[in-house]
């Protein structure tokens, strides 16, 4: 998810980093004020996944194990490492490489609660944060910005898709976490390109309905793929 910089009653506070006035930098740059957030908004998503993963879901019947399991765990931190933090910096890389200053800030208020609704409901509804940016103008460089942490979700999720159908071929119980791994991508990828408030889709889709159209096919067909394979329990789908 990108944004613009935060006014009043934006929930997502920042400090720039670079001073206004001065040249914005087109190389990738970053600040202790990100990778803090960064880093706990990460440390948040893996535990709702590890909840999700381990406790009465449609997914733990592919894992087996408990939410403190060291698969689960691990399935569960490259889950939050693909399909957010990779989703966050690809804003962030698009947005620095045409000069505009972009760092990700985490909402503590909604980390707060995809905690308490995964341990109530065992359903991950997150939105920790948004990549904000500083320093374009017009809806193309919005519209590709924007698009470019779907992108990366659906790249990850087809990576995974194809590595669940490989390890599936040779007998090889990873194809489970790996078809896990692509359909959180999937889903992700899907969720942010809905044309609608500050998603990603809603910037994209005023910059390219044709882009926006044909990436959220894309991903949705990833998305439900996955889903029917982790159901089924292959990912071939037809035996």
């Amino acid at each position: 998810m990108s944004a613009p910089p935060p006014y009043r009653d934006y929930p997502y506070q920042v400090r720039y980093s670079y001073t206004t006035g001065a040249p914005l930098p087109s190389r990738i740059t970053t600040s202790p004020t990100e990778l803090l957030q960064l880093s706990v908004a990460f440390v948040v998503l893996t535990v709702d996944f590890s909840i999700i993963l381990g406790y009465g879901s449609l997914l733990d019947r592919s894992l087996g194990y408990s939410a403190l399991s060291l698969g689960v765990v691990a399935v569960s931190a490259l889950a939050a490492l693909t399909a957010f933090v990779a989703h966050e910096m690809a804003h962030k890389v698009a947005a620095q490489r045409i000069g505009a200053w972009a760092e990700f800030r985490y909402s503590p208020v909604m980390l707060l609660v995809s905690l308490l609704i995964s341990f109530a409901v065992g359903v991950l509804f997150a939105a920790p944060g948004a990549t904000v940016v500083r320093g374009m103008s017009d809806r193309r460089e919005w519209g590709r910005t924007s698009l470019a942490g779907p992108l990366s979700n659906i790249g990850f999720s087809a990576i995974f898709y194809g590595a669940a159908v490989g390890t599936y071929a040779i007998g090889s119980t990873l194809f489970a976490p790996l078809l896990i791994l692509a359909y959180f991508n999937g889903w992700f990828g899907t969720f942010n390109l809905i044309p609608f408030g500050i998603l990603d889709g809603a910037k994209v889709f005023a910059w390219s309905k044709a882009a926006w159209a044909g990436a959220i096919v894309v991903a949705g067909a990833l998305a439900a793929v996955t889903f029917s394979a982790l159901y089924y329990g292959t990912p071939l789908i037809v035996r």
